[in-house]
């Protein structure tokens, strides 16, 4: 959206219509050059800062990743020392069946 600076009708009267015009084109430019350098320049931050954030975010995914697979072997050997028992037990405990059954 544009907007064109205007004058007061004093302002006119004063220092005539080309001078006024001239004065109001140049607050134009100057505006619309300052508009132009600040879009510039939030276009680059936020370049900038989604670059951080793309970093950010690659070293949380690896530092997930690391934290799952610790998670994951810490979860496979609580799973075996309880796991090993039980079976132990249940084939002693079948072997015992088997035992009683052939004393017949």
């Amino acid at each position: 959206m544009v907007v064109t600076a205007k004058l007061s009708k004093k302002f006119y009267e004063t220092f005539g219509e080309d001078v006024t015009n001239e004065l109001v084109n140049w607050f134009n430019a100057v505006d619309a050059t300052y508009k132009a350098d600040l879009r510039e320049l939030i276009e680059l931050n936020f370049a900038r800062f989604e670059a951080k954030l793309e970093q950010r975010l690659a070293e949380l995914k690896g530092e997930l990743t690391t934290e799952i697979a610790r998670a994951q072997s810490t979860t496979v050997k609580w799973m075996f020392a309880f796991w090993a028992p039980t079976a132990l037990a249940t084939v002693g405990t079948a072997l015992g069946v088997v035992s009683l059954l052939l004393r017949r």
